[in-house]
């Protein structure tokens, strides 16, 4: 899941290589924290948060398939 996030933020923002993905496992959840440049950091929330939300259903959905929770924290 950790490379699927790590995938969609790289298409989206400008500066891909400054894409940061970690993972926090715990027993029924993880946390997966996308830290991205400051200039792409609209890019990656989108408009009124839509992006964002898109993004986390796609891991809720790929995390469900997996029986795990899954949680998108985006870092400034």
């Amino acid at each position: 899941m950790k490379e699927l996030i790590k995938y969609i933020a790289q298409s989206l923002v400008d500066q891909p290589e400054a894409v940061q993905v970690s993972e926090i496992e715990g027993e029924q959840t993880s946390v997966i924290e996308l830290k991205v440049a400051k200039e792409d950091l609209g890019k990656v929330i989108g408009k009124q948060g839509r992006t964002a939300r898109a993004m986390r259903t796609i891991l809720s959905a790929a995390s469900t398939k997996v029986r795990k929770r899954a949680v998108l924290e985006i870092l400034e």
